[in-house]
């Protein structure tokens, strides 16, 4: 089997994202900690990579973009609530 870069891109994403699954599940992630966000965001990017680089499926597209935009959302909230609570006189 020959698997090319943005095929080992979607299974390391995939990895990523299933792996922040369960251990949000398994209580070891806080789902607003940055970790569980990061891996979010960093595997929706590889299943992207994987989805417009290699055998494109519009659905499967449509929902790795909606993951990873709110996994920037996640991480964009979290940097202004820490931001906001450490001016806070």
């Amino acid at each position: 089997m020959n698997l090319f870069w943005h095929d080992w891109a979607g299974l390391i994403g995939v990895a990523l994202v299933l792996l922040a699954f369960f251990l949000l599940q398994a209580h070891k992630l806080s789902g607003q900690g940055y970790p569980y966000q990061w891996m979010n965001l960093v595997g929706a990017f590889g299943i992207l990579l994987s989805l417009i680089f290699g055998m494109f499926n519009l659905s499967a597209f449509l929902q790795e973009l909606a993951w990873f935009l709110i996994s920037v959302y996640g991480i964009v909230r979290g940097v202004r609530a820490r931001k906001a609570a450490t001016v806070v006189p």
